[in-house]
């Protein structure tokens, strides 16, 4: 995997705190966008983004955008799974991505409850093509008045908000108490309420993230 990250100690404790994790190999630490992009997308180097499953990027680095650079990056790796790192807590900025690409993208805030856990989680969620959206930041946010959102019960917006947090259905069933069958009902009315379909261009479950971020607000 790769870490981009332009704060040099906060740089080092994510590779040395991965590196030392099960299963995980940091093969590429870059300061900048620049030199990750030297480094990863130059035609021919071994350590060509093909070649690893999941990039760890801060969203705000010192030559430009995290995020460019995640774009970039799943351009010539489609089934790379991004992680955003921000301290600016701001979820929105998913909403900015291309639709065709929004599988895969997770996003922690540096100055919430980050922890190499919860990171590592968000790399193991990501390299399977979901998403994590930090818990913390989706706790705070409330459904917009007039929206798809604001229509769902109380149990559907629940659900919801946790499967905005990278849980899959098994988990969502046993942090709520609910039998998975209850569990999959409640997705199922869900992606009805908000018109969301399988067989689009989007997976229903990354649309369904993507509509709590877009219909609702940090309160």
């Amino acid at each position: 995997m790769a870490v981009v990250e332009d704060q040099a100690l906060f740089r080092q404790l994510l590779v040395t705190g991965l590196d030392a994790a099960p299963g995980v190999s940091v093969s590429v630490a870059a300061a900048d966008a620049a030199s990750a992009r030297r480094t990863l997308l130059h035609e021919g180097t071994d350590l060509a983004v093909r070649s690893i499953d999941v990039a760890v990027l801060d969203v705000q680095l010192g030559d430009g955008s995290g995020i460019d650079l995640g774009v970039d990056l799943r351009a010539a790796n489609p089934a790379l799974g991004i992680v955003l790192l921000s301290a600016t807590d701001s979820l929105d900025v998913l909403l900015d991505l291309p639709r065709t690409i929004t599988h895969g993208w997770s996003y922690l805030s540096k100055t919430s409850a980050l922890s190499l856990p919860a990171l590592l989680r968000a790399i193991e969620v990501s390299a399977e093509g979901r998403s994590v959206f930090d818990p913390e930041l989706v706790a705070r946010r409330r459904p917009r008045r007039g929206t798809g959102l604001s229509r769902l019960s109380t149990r559907q917006y629940e659900v919801l908000r946790l499967l905005a947090e990278g849980l899959s259905n098994a988990g969502i069933a046993s942090r709520l108490g609910l039998a998975p069958r209850s569990v999959d009902n409640h997705i199922a009315g869900i992606y009805a309420e908000l018109g969301l379909a399988s067989g689009g261009v989007v997976n229903p479950r990354v649309a369904a993230a993507l509509r709590f971020l877009d219909e609702s607000a940090a309160s």
